[in-house]
């Protein structure tokens, strides 16, 4: 049972969210005009139960589909290949997007791309470069997210690592925010605790930076708040209690609201936590968990004013040194390592990551400004 109703929200496009709402995938991808999907899923979650229900559901509904799961960890450009083949081979007009942030992110490239004649690096997330893209040429989405973190599904972006340069980027345009989002919270609860708690890192990691950076804009900023709410009232209890559907709900929502709230940008977590990913293949909002402490330290001078706000409306006590006590017990009751040298990452790494760090789109919107010496020094800080 669940305290959460369902309901239907449109913004930032049609989201239907409560349990069971996978049963109406068929009805939104006839009403959306999809005549035979390809369904992009990961190769772990593709013979689990609900794969196979959500797979039912289209058969009832006389949808036609086949199944893509060539779907990493860290999607690269390989994985993208290989789905564009599966879209061409079997003559597919459109995705579903079903599983975690890797699968609704390839699942969004292939949909990007599949039609496209430039390269995908064409349409790195900088400045109009999405303008270089064929839009009448991208198919249209379904995104059913099985995680509540990454919040893919309320999104326009993907983020692709180079399968060459081991580089991840960030690739945006518009037409990539899907068509109708299903958001069940059923979906979730078969995911492995380290899952669990990696991916509510995650959303906490967008609501935290996305209010912290310096840009202006209230919507958002609000929008984060209420997300970190949801996440420190929640996330302890559905690593605990995987089948509590209520709190399930509320993390469903709070990676929506982070990846709403995170259009005002991120930071210096997500510009470590990137490389990371794309060298050591780490689980991205895992990694987020390590380093955001030693973040907050990082940006103390600049954001110290606005967590205090932060923690008086979180109830927490003791200003910014009380929230950041907050997010260490938080760390420890869902089992996110201390460190990143926990994690595998070498010292020996530390220039390069930092190179990759500083080119990541978004370390420009942190609010202190990262030079080589300083983020070089926090990644010290994080090992």
């Amino acid at each position: 049972m669940t305290d959460v109703p369902a309901r239907n929200w449109n913004y930032p496009t049609a989201i239907k969210f409560g349990v069971g709402r996978i049963d109406e995938l068929a009805d939104h991808a006839t009403a959306k005009g999809f005549r035979k999907p390809l369904f992009v899923t990961d190769r772990a979650l593709a013979a689990l139960p609900i794969a196979r229900q959500a797979l039912d559901v289209l058969d009832r509904g006389g949808v036609p589909h086949a199944v893509f799961a060539e779907v990493d960890a860290n999607p690269t450009d390989a994985n993208m290949a290989a789905g564009i083949a599966a879209f061409h081979a079997g003559g597919h007009d459109s995705v579903i997007a079903f599983g975690g942030g890797s699968a609704l992110d390839l699942g969004k490239m292939i949909a990007l791309m599949a039609r496209q004649t430039i390269p995908v690096w064409d349409l790195e997330d900088i400045g109009d470069w999405w303008t270089r893209a064929d839009a009448a040429a991208i198919a249209p989405v379904i995104a059913v997210p099985t995680t509540a973190g990454t919040g893919s599904e309320v999104g326009a972006a993907g983020v692709l690592t180079n399968s060459a340069s081991h580089v991840k980027k960030i690739i945006w345009h518009p037409a990539l925010m899907p068509k109708v989002t299903i958001c069940d919270p059923a979906l979730t609860v078969g995911m492995p605790r380290f899952v669990t708690a990696g991916t509510g890192m995650d959303a906490l990691a967008h609501c935290l930076e996305a209010y912290c950076t310096p840009a202006y804009h209230p919507m958002a900023s609000g929008i984060a708040l209420e997300g970190m709410r949801l996440v420190f009232q929640n996330l302890r209890a559905v690593y605990d209690e995987p089948g509590n559907l209520t709190a399930r709900g509320h993390m469903m929502a709070a990676a929506a609201m982070g990846a709403v709230a995170f259009q005002n940008g991120l930071g210096a977590i997500h510009a470590l936590s990137h490389p990371v990913g794309a060298l050591y293949d780490t689980h991205h909002g895992t990694t987020n968990g390590v380093v955001m402490p030693m973040v907050l330290d990082f940006n103390r001078a600049a954001i110290e004013d606005r967590i205090v706000r932060a923690a008086a409306y979180l109830g927490i006590d003791g200003g910014f040194a009380g929230f950041r006590a907050a997010i260490m017990d938080l760390r420890a009751a869902v089992a996110i390592p201390d460190t990143l040298s926990a994690m595998g990452v070498r010292d020996a790494d530390l220039d390069r990551l930092t190179d990759m760090a500083l080119e990541d789109p978004t370390a420009a919107a942190n609010p202190v400004p990262m030079t080589k010496a300083n983020t070089r020094a926090l990644y010290d800080a994080c090992m």
